[in-house]
């Protein structure tokens, strides 16, 4: 019998309400075991943001309980939420994010500055980040470059590439393949797929973009994940 994977991620019971806003945001409940790879989706304003500020702890919940790694992240105060979230969660944004100014190894390589948990799991660092560029299909001759002469598609990889340095527990991918055709996006999405599980990473990909939805081991969408 295969053996049953270990819950990663557990939300329950979670109810937001933004600073000048009168309305409050109740989240469905959602469950994430080590090693899935998660499709999620939901319409404009129903909560997409808040959970991901909350699955980051960017935020801490009115109500509810955010246990991600087997630690009640919604009672962590300040550092120690920051370092949590360095150590075990690496994200790829909808605009990247990369330092314009730092070139791509440096980019790629930023996470371990601020996570010495990450840092010691590459061990050799730069070798890290070699590892991962070639992973992501990203040519040698364009690693000294800086981020901002770089075309989007490779772009894109850098920043999976540094969302995936030091093997963090869950890559978090919000709408990383919004500005890619259909066939760039399958093929980022090949590269994610492999790399995350030579990682040992878990995958939740936030996207509008249903037609991904099949590759995935579970598709949720934001009004269906209590069930």
């Amino acid at each position: 019998m295969p053996a049953t994977k270990k819950p990663l991620l557990d939300l329950s019971g979670l109810r937001y309400t933004w600073p000048g806003s009168d309305e409050e945001i109740r989240l469905p409940d959602l469950h994430i075991n080590e090693g899935e790879k998660v499709f999620l989706y939901g319409p404009s304003g129903s909560g997409k943001s808040t959970l991901l500020a909350l699955i980051g702890g960017l935020i801490q919940p009115d109500h509810g309980q955010v246990l991600f790694a087997g630690e009640r992240l919604d009672q962590l105060k300040g550092s120690k939420r920051d370092r949590f979230r360095a150590d075990h969660l690496g994200i790829i944004f909808q605009q990247f994010n990369l330092l314009p100014w730092l070139d791509v190894r440096a980019n790629v390589a930023l996470p371990c500055q601020f996570s010495a948990l990450r840092a010691k799991r590459c061990g050799d660092v730069d070798k890290a980040v070699e590892r991962l560029l070639m992973g992501m299909d990203l040519e040698s001759a364009f690693w000294s470059r800086r981020a901002d002469a770089l075309s989007v598609g490779q772009q894109q990889r850098v920043a999976a590439a540094r969302a995936l340095i030091g093997q963090p527990d869950l890559i978090l991918a919000d709408e990383p393949t919004s500005a890619l055709d259909a066939e760039r996006r399958q093929v980022f999405i090949d590269l994610l797929f492999k790399q995350t599980e030579i990682s040992g990473s878990t995958l939740l990909f936030v996207s509008h973009e249903q037609d991904l939805a099949t590759r995935f081991d579970r598709v949720l969408s934001l009004d269906s994940v209590a069930a």
